[in-house]
């Protein structure tokens, strides 16, 4: 079952000669089928959570399993071919759509010519492949970023921010496309979100991050109506700041 966990990640990075703790002892667990959404403070360490599971950086303790084996002994490209991330900006490749969407079952030797089946999957007309990937609408873009880490056929997602820069129409639009996929496919999905109305929407379970520790985790229709800390009940009543200090986690 391609499951993901973290035990007790961590992360320090040296800055300015000083040791700055970006993630302490994060644990989760994102199961076959389900969105788990990742919510917090701008800063709090969300995005470097995807990261770290996507091996784009490696934890300073801790470990991260993906279908019951430790990521650090699986190879990288194995890992980021199982475990899609789309990015909030969409960073397309320069060139055409086809080439965008073929460039991951390329590297690892499989040179079928299925981009048209991965538009299909995301809404978007088979009339755009050969279209300029600058040349499409936001919306567009982050379509053909969804497709492109489809088309190396994963087991799990990690969106990080995925509609941030769309408007409502389009973001209801990808919302609806992602949670289809999730079905259809059997995906495992983290979701990092600003948003809480989304958060709502689409998780099945919720995870509030500050200052790059858990401070609850729950099934999302619990996390949202019945909050148990008095950290979460601050923060979704917007009262809770980016710099909230560690003392008070």
């Amino acid at each position: 079952m391609p499951e993901i966990r973290c035990q007790g990640v961590s992360l320090t990075k040296l800055q300015g000669g000083l040791s700055t703790e970006i993630l302490r002892a994060v644990g989760l667990t994102a199961r076959q089928g389900e969105i788990y959404t990742v919510i917090g403070p701008s800063g709090s360490g969300k995005s470097t959570l995807l990261r770290l599971i996507n091996r784009l950086l490696e934890p300073s303790s801790g470990t991260i399993f993906f279908a019951g084996s430790d990521i650090r002994r699986m190879p990288v490209t194995e890992v980021r071919r199982k475990i899609g991330l789309v990015f909030q900006q969409p960073m397309l490749f320069p060139g055409s759509v086809e080439e965008n969407l073929c460039y991951g079952p390329r590297l690892r030797g499989d040179n079928s010519r299925e981009a048209a089946k991965y538009l299909d999957m995301v809404g978007l007309e088979r009339e755009l492949l050969q279209r300029d990937a600058a040349a499409l609408s936001g919306g567009q873009q982050q379509r053909v970023a969804l497709a492109r880490a489809l088309a190396n056929k994963p087991e799990a997602l990690l969106l990080d921010e995925p509609t941030s820069a769309l408007d409502p129409r389009a973001t209801e639009q990808l919302e609806d496309l992602i949670l289809g996929l999730v079905q259809s496919l059997r995906l495992t999905v983290v979701w990092v979100t600003h948003n809480m109305e989304q958060a709502k929407r689409v998780g099945d379970r919720t995870m509030l991050l500050v200052n790059g520790q858990v401070v609850e985790e729950r099934p999302t229709a619990d996390f949202f109506s019945w909050p148990e800390q008095e950290l979460t009940i601050r923060f979704l009543a917007g009262k809770l700041e980016s710099g909230v200090q560690g003392n008070e986690l």
